[in-house]
């Protein structure tokens, strides 16, 4: 049964940080949604408040200026959040976020040069090894950032936590970054609603972590597992790490080394976390086909297992190999799921209606800009998808931003734009594609892959005219970032395509307890179309604010009559200027008839926007809401002493 209790919300207060004159170095607290680089100004909030649900991930950054003189020897902690519970160890994370550097922009008019991306672990979350995050020098002048994950446990008491960031460097230097969580009494669920399939090419990852490209399974496996957990507790799947050879594989080995993650026994942070998805990559002919589907059909995993019958043809594949594979797979295996990147017209065209279950159209063909793509086509596949079985996903891809050099989408002006995995791009744009997914009434999410230029990820991930065009982890080899261990480090990307993800839950939330037209309403204001994804990080906050504040009036089983008295910004002790808007985030129990790992969720998302990327009047709306939420609920919140 969800929760009935309605919580009260973490006040989103309104940072007035204008630029200051960096004479001395400084220290501020500072958003997720908000790209910290070298040439950002100084801001002067002091405190990020956060809102989040149990088994939730908040973020935000604690950002440095060198001022004058630089820093050396930064170190950064933050031992717990303290409150109803202790919240504490791999649940508080720590990173440096290392720059990348660009020379040649994804898209015209944004800026080449130094670009945070790559997030080295104090402590790793895979291995928990001691990495080197700290220390790090920030050159007078410049500014750098440490970025820092909250994971909330699945039995922490609702309440409010909070928690002290203490920057220190050489010379004596100390600063100090209060974070506050409110924890609302509702639950996320381990695994996510959005199915999605990311892709990886196993040699990436071998030539990456061990400079060769002959790894054995019994090398490879281990370390394509930790990928794998990571990609789970980023809320997404990779669904073709597998090795190709030998094949088949020795089921009894493949049980051993993937049953954990396929059944939810891993040992995640996020518990129970189970792969949405599993391609098949073996051969294609009917033996070895026949006998995947026989062996997923045993284990239970034949509902989440497909075949992809080619790559968006006429050129990847030939519609004649569409064809050929997908009456192949009719034949041998006639359980299995056909999957096929392509769109309602060529699949009509070209009568591939009855070969496949699952069609994956790119998100430039689902609402796009030109010729018969033009507006939304999401009609065009309501025949399709009354044959029962079948699905709609999308993806997106370099052309998001024109896939060769000179051919930058037009749409992609400044404030608007395709969504976007780049790295040089805004936080909104990697975080926007579950919006758009949800708004087409898609049911999963295709990434084509995830290791594609791993090796150089450090120093270059150009490929396809984008900068991280299929690059969306870093090897963390011991010599790139200490430790014994190899194990992937997450990008910046990842952690707002999780956050993402975690939108797509509020979205689904407010429409299963009742209300899907005010959650298409929230989600279309904020994007008015797929080609105009706005670049204002605090617009998605503000969002995922009022579908917070809907599903609250829709699962409350009372209110309080009085809303009561607006509170003030500096009940913290801290001046409202010096106070960063907090990643609102909640979620709640599940619901009758509602599988308990769909979930019913139920408030904003992370994003503290205190600069670079918001507004005063969006900024200012979130504290009224906020107020307005707090005091019909006041009643029922729950405070720490």
């Amino acid at each position: 049964m969800p929760s009935r209790r309605p919580s009260c919300l973490a006040l989103l207060s309104l940072s007035v940080a204008l630029p200051a004159f960096a004479a001395s170095p400084a220290v501020w607290g500072e958003g997720l949604m908000v790209k910290v680089r070298p040439q950002s100004a100084v801001r002067s909030a002091t405190e990020v408040r956060l809102t989040g649900a149990r088994n939730e991930f908040v973020s935000f950054q604690v950002a440095l200026h060198g001022g004058d003189s630089g820093l050396q020897g930064v170190r950064a902690r933050l031992p717990a959040l303290e409150g109803p519970a202790t919240l504490k160890g791999p649940d508080v994370t720590l990173y440096r976020e290392a720059l990348v550097t660009t020379k040649q922009a994804s898209v015209a008019g944004e800026p080449v040069g130094r670009w945070p991306d790559g997030l080295v672990p104090d402590t790793d979350e895979v291995a928990g090894e001691q990495r080197t995050a700290f220390p790090f020098d920030v050159p007078a002048g410049e500014a750098r950032a440490v970025w820092v994950d909250v994971h909330v446990p699945k039995d922490a008491p609702p309440g409010d936590y909070t928690g002290t960031v203490t920057v220190e460097a050489a010379g004596g230097f100390q600063r100090q970054v209060t974070a506050r969580l409110t924890v609302v009494d509702a639950t996320l669920p381990s695994t996510s609603s959005l199915p999605s399939a990311f892709l990886l090419w196993p040699p990436h990852v071998c030539r990456a972590h061990t400079g060769r490209e002959d790894c054995t399974p019994k090398e490879l496996q281990p370390l394509l597992a930790r990928y794998q957990r990571m990609a789970l507790e980023h809320r997404f799947t990779l669904s073709s790490l597998f090795p190709r050879k030998p094949w088949p594989p020795a089921w009894s080995d493949f049980d051993a080394t993937w049953g954990p993650y396929l059944d939810g026994t891993a040992p995640t942070r996020l518990p129970g976390a189970r792969m949405t998805s599993l391609e098949y990559v073996g051969p294609l002919d009917a033996e070895n086909l026949k006998d995947f589907t026989a062996h997923m059909k045993a284990k239970g995993w034949l509902d989440r297992a497909y075949v992809q019958l080619g790559d968006e043809p006429p050129y990847g594949t030939s519609f004649a190999q569409v064809h050929a594979t997908g009456a192949l797979v009719r034949e041998a295996a006639p359980g299995l799921r056909t999957l096929l990147t392509t769109n309602s017209h060529e699949m009509g065209n070209h009568d591939l209606e009855g070969l496949v279950d699952a069609v994956v159209p790119l998100v430039n063909h689902l609402d796009g800009t030109e010729g018969t793509f033009r507006g939304d086509q999401r009609d065009t596949y309501t025949d399709f998808l009354k044959r029962p079985g079948t699905q709609l996903w999308m993806y997106q891809s370099c052309m998001s931003h024109g896939c060769a050099y000179g051919t930058n989408a037009p749409e992609n002006k400044p404030g608007a734009g395709w969504p976007s995995y780049m790295l040089d791009r805004s936080a909104a744009k990697a975080r926007a594609m579950e919006w758009v997914t949800f708004l087409e009434g898609a049911t999963g999410e295709l990434y084509y892959q995830s290791v594609g230029m791993l090796s150089t990820a450090w120093s270059d991930q150009y490929r396809f005219n984008g900068n991280g065009d299929g690059t969306l982890f870093y090897p963390g080899t011991p010599a790139a970032i200490g430790g014994t261990t190899d194990v992937p480090v997450a990008s910046l990307r990842l952690k707002l395509i999780r956050q993402g993800m975690q939108d797509y839950e509020w979205l689904k939330a407010v429409s299963d307890a009742g209300d899907p037209g005010f959650a298409r309403k929230v989600a279309r204001e904020l994007i008015p179309a797929a080609s105009r994804v706005t670049d204002d990080g605090a617009a998605f906050d503000a969002a995922r604010l009022r579908l917070i504040q809907r599903y609250q009036e829709l699962t409350a089983s009372e209110a309080s009559p009085d809303a009561g008295t607006p509170p003030d910004p500096t009940d913290a002790g801290t001046p409202p200027e010096e106070v960063a808007e907090g990643p609102s985030q909640e979620a709640p129990t599940p619901k009758p008839g509602v599988d308990p790992e769909t979930v019913d969720a139920g408030t904003p998302t992370g994003g503290c926007t205190t600069g670079g990327g918001g507004s005063a009047a969006v900024a200012g709306g979130l504290l009224f809401a906020a107020w307005a939420l707090k005091g019909a609920r006041r009643k029922r919140c729950v405070r720490a002493p």
